[in-house]
C-alpha cells in the first residue's frame, strides 16, 4: 500500500515537472519571439528616423552648398525639409519610445509637449506642400503674373505664416486642455505614465480640416490646372512644331513659292521662318518652359505620396472621434502613424530620383562629406547644363523645330517632362 502512494506520488510529480518544463519552454519561446519582434520594431524605426533626419539635412545643405538650387521654388523645399526632420527629432523619437517600451517613460507636462509638436510639425509640412501648390500654379498657369506675385518678400511672407498659424491648432488648445474630454484629463491624472491622445469631437472636425483636408483639396485642385495647362502648352507647341516643319518640307519643294498665294503666303512664310530659325531668346523660353513642368511633376509625385501617406491616418482620427463604440487594435493604430511619418523620410529620396539637379548637388554634398582630403568648392551644376541639348553651344545654330529635334521629342514627350527640373 505503501509501495503504491509512494508510486502515485512520484508518478503526480514526474508530470507536474513535466507539464511544468513544457510551460517554462513555451514561455522561453514567446519569450524569444517577443524580443525578436521587439528588435525588428526598434531596427525598422530607428532606421525611418535616422534616413529622415539626414535625407532631409542632405537636402538642406546641398541647397545652401549649390548655387543654382537656390531659386525661389526650393525656398519652400528648404523649409519643407526643415519641417521634416524636426517630425523625426521630435515626434517619431517619443513615438519610437513609447512603442519600444510600452509606456510613456516621461513627465505628464512632457506628453503635452509631445503631442503638441506633433500635431504641429506635421501641419506645417502639409501647408508647406500647399504653398509649394500655389507657387507652382503661378508658374505654370500664370507665368507673366509670376514675377510679380511671387516675389521673395511674399515668398517669406507665406512661410513665416506657414510656421506661425499651426500653433494656434496644436500648442495653444492642447495645453489649454480644449482639444480633449473631461473625462480624459481624469484618465490622464489617474495614469501618468501613459499618453494616449484622445480628442473631441469639435477639435477632431477643425484639426483634421485645417491639418489635412483643407490644404489637400486646394492642392488636389492646383495641381489638376496645373497640370491641364502643361498638357495643354505641350500639346500646343508639339502641333506648332509638326506644322512648321510640314509647311517648311512644302516650301522647300517649291508649293510654297508661288506667286499667286498674295501677301497672306509671305506673312506664313515669315512666320515659318520665325519658328524655324533658333534663337537664345526662344531657346531660353522653351528650356524654361520644360523645367517648369519638370518640376511641377516632380512636385506632384510629392504630394501624391503625401496623400497616400497621410489619408488613411486621418480617415481613422476622424473615424474613431465619431464612432465612441469602434475600436481599432493597437498594431494598426501605429501602423498608420509611422506609415503618416515615413512621408518625411520620402521627400528626400523622391528630390535625389526625380531631379537631376538635386541628384548631382547630393552627390557632390556627399562626396566632400566622406571624403576628408575633398578641396573642391561647391559645384554650381553648370556641367549639368552642358548635357542638355537645347544649351549645347554647337546647337544654337540648329532649329528646335529640325527633324532631328522632333523625332527624340516625339519618343520623349511622354517621360521628359518627369526626368528633371
Amino acid at each position: 500500500m505503501d509501495t503504491g502512494k509512494y508510486l502515485k506520488n512520484a508518478s503526480s510529480m514526474y508530470y507536474n515537472t513535466t507539464f511544468d518544463d513544457v510551460q517554462n519552454d513555451l514561455s522561453d519561446d514567446e519569450d524569444i519571439w517577443d524580443n525578436l519582434l521587439l528588435f525588428i520594431k526598434a531596427t525598422i524605426m530607428g532606421s525611418i528616423i535616422i534616413a529622415s533626419i539626414f535625407g532631409n539635412l542632405l537636402v538642406i545643405v546641398s541647397v545652401m552648398r549649390h548655387r543654382k538650387l537656390r531659386v525661389i521654388t526650393n525656398y519652400y523645399v528648404i523649409s519643407l525639409a526643415l519641417a521634416d526632420m524636426l517630425v523625426a527629432m521630435f515626434a517619431m523619437s517619443f513615438n519610437a519610445s513609447v512603442e519600444i517600451f510600452n509606456r510613456w517613460l516621461f513627465s505628464y507636462r512632457l506628453c503635452d509637449v509631445w503631442n503638441s509638436m506633433d500635431v504641429y510639425f506635421s501641419t506645417v509640412s502639409i501647408l508647406h506642400l500647399c504653398d509649394i501648390s500655389i507657387d507652382r500654379y503661378y508658374a505654370i498657369c500664370k507665368p507673366l503674373k509670376y514675377s510679380l506675385h511671387m516675389t521673395k518678400k511674399v515668398v517669406a511672407m507665406m512661410l513665416v505664416n506657414t510656421w506661425v498659424s499651426p500653433a494656434f491648432l496644436s500648442f495653444l488648445p492642447i495645453f489649454m486642455g480644449w482639444y480633449t474630454t473631461k473625462e480624459h484629463q481624469e484618465f490622464r491624472r489617474k495614469h501618468p505614465d501613459e499618453c494616449v491622445f484622445v480628442v473631441n469631437q469639435t477639435y477632431a472636425v477643425i484639426s483634421s480640416s485645417i491639418s489635412f483636408w483643407i490644404p489637400g483639396s486646394i492642392m488636389i485642385y492646383m495641381y489638376s490646372q496645373i497640370f491641364k495647362e502643361a498638357n495643354r502648352q505641350e500639346k500646343e507647341m508639339f502641333n506648332r512644331h509638326g506644322a512648321a516643319m510640314l509647311l517648311h518640307a512644302n516650301n522647300t519643294n517649291g508649293d510654297m513659292l508661288s506667286n499667286s498665294g498674295g501677301s497672306s503666303k509671305t506673312l506664313t512664310l515669315h512666320e515659318i521662318n520665325q519658328d524655324l530659325h533658333h534663337t537664345p531668346t526662344r531657346e531660353r523660353s522653351i528650356s524654361r518652359m520644360k523645367r517648369e513642368h519638370k518640376a511641377a511633376r516632380t512636385l506632384g509625385i510629392i504630394m501624391g505620396i503625401f496623400i497616400l501617406c497621410w489619408l488613411p491616418f486621418f480617415l481613422w482620427y476622424d473615424s474613431v472621434t465619431f464612432c465612441t463604440t469602434c475600436e481599432c487594435p493597437h498594431l494598426v493604430v501605429a501602423m498608420l502613424f509611422w506609415i503618416g511619418y515615413f512621408n518625411s523620410t520620402l521627400n528626400p529620396l523622391i528630390y535625389a530620383y526625380f531631379n537631376k539637379d538635386f541628384r548631382e548637388a547630393f552627390k557632390n554634398t556627399l562626396q566632400c562629406a566622406f571624403c576628408s582630403l575633398c578641396q573642391r568648392p561647391p559645384s554650381d551644376l553648370n556641367y549639368i547644363d552642358q548635357r542638355r541639348p537645347s544649351v549645347r553651344y554647337e546647337d544654337r545654330t540648329r532649329s528646335v523645330f529640325s527633324e532631328t529635334y522632333l523625332k527624340h521629342n516625339v519618343d520623349r514627350r511622354s517621360s521628359e517632362f518627369g526626368s528633371t527640373l
